[in-house]
């Protein structure tokens, strides 16, 4: 893209992580009822892939830039295809940054408990809004449970990426 059109997308792109969980919210939910959507399911997964997207962005778009040029460049001058070289050069050189931003995203839609209340319908709930519920009854030993089990699988793919990067920093 050309700088202009580049620095605008990204602003674009920026605006869930600047506003509010609370503004994001409610906009995105009088934008489905303007664009007539049932809540559920979709309204839930597209208000979350909105809400990570610029963490994804903020991930990766580092590692594009660290990437040498030449690299795919030199791979494409040797015959590979651009989907060859897309999959084989440009995915492995990205790769650290996009575990993250998958890691980072996956944590923030499981905590942000403000956007799935907003955005979800009847008969659909995600886990912030279950543990919401259960807390508001009083408080459940599931909850407990619940949470040692989220807290030992986080604390397990933290070991297996920190055990997995190599001396240079590269993950796998």
């Amino acid at each position: 893209m050309k700088n202009w059109k580049k620095k605008a997308a990204l602003n674009i792109n920026y605006i869930p992580v600047l506003n509010p969980d609370i503004v994001t919210a409610i906009s995105l939910m009088v934008l489905f009822n303007l664009l007539r959507i049932r809540f559920g399911m979709v309204t839930m997964l597209l208000s979350h892939i909105v809400f990570t997207t610029p963490y994804v962005v903020l991930s990766v778009l580092p590692k594009l830039r660290q990437m040498s040029k030449s690299i795919p460049e030199a791979a494409m001058d040797l015959g590979a295809t651009p989907m060859y070289t897309f999959r084989k050069v440009i995915i492995p050189e990205i790769k650290p940054g996009i575990i993250s931003g998958a890691l980072l995203s996956f944590t923030l839609s499981l905590d942000d408990f403000v956007i799935s209340f907003f955005t979800t319908g009847s008969g659909f709930s995600n886990l912030s809004i279950t543990v919401f519920s259960m807390a508001k009854k009083g408080i459940n030993p599931a909850i407990n449970a619940l949470s040692t089990l989220m807290f030992g699988t986080v604390l397990i793919l933290l070991l297996i990426i920190n055990k997995k990067t190599n001396s240079k920093g590269n993950i796998f």
